[in-house]
């Protein structure tokens, strides 16, 4: 009964603790080391772009692409975009840019992790056999947590299927 009773205690003590821990690096800004704006390194160049969803949109060069089903590689259209993409990336050099790769709801959120990677990396690769440095590039997948559409239709599948692009700080 003592044990029970001292296991309950501790792993409240540990759930409120990392909370408060949490809590508190959000509102100082700290939680990235950084302090203030996450997004001040971009606001100085002249672009912008929201923080929440696709962002290839709202930069002018760059475009997002789409992935068929349970799919990372890229289809001829992907490509014909991802030469656009590379025309703004050569003139804006000096800006790094973030692939994020997504997926749709299908699939376990291990599985879904794994291929947003995967398409994200396929995305990098045909970016840098095209001229465009490695070092601008960086990926990072978001597997399903970033739906542009929320719904159980391939409409809306079809649309969280994708590489997008954002400036990286």
């Amino acid at each position: 009964m003592f044990r029970s009773l001292f296991l309950v205690a501790f792993s409240s003590l540990i759930i409120f603790g990392c909370k408060a821990r949490d809590k508190s690096a959000s509102d100082s800004g700290n939680a990235l080391g950084g302090g203030g704006d996450l997004n001040q390194s971009v606001e100085s160049q002249p672009m912008s772009f929201s923080s929440e969803g696709s962002d290839s949109g709202t930069i002018a060069g760059l475009a997002t692409i789409y992935f068929d089903y349970d799919k990372s590689t890229l289809s001829q259209a992907a490509r014909e975009i991802l030469k656009s993409n590379v025309e703004w990336m050569k003139k804006n050099s000096s800006v790094k840019v973030q692939i994020e790769g997504h997926t749709d709801n299908r699939g376990s959120i291990e599985y879904n992790i794994a291929l947003g990677e995967r398409r994200a990396n396929s995305v990098k690769n045909y970016l840098t056999t095209l001229g465009v440095q490695s070092s601008q590039l960086t990926v990072i997948s978001y597997g399903e947590e970033k739906p542009l559409m929320p719904g159980e239709a391939d409409s809306a599948w079809s649309k969280n299927r994708r590489a997008n692009f954002v400036p990286a700080q």
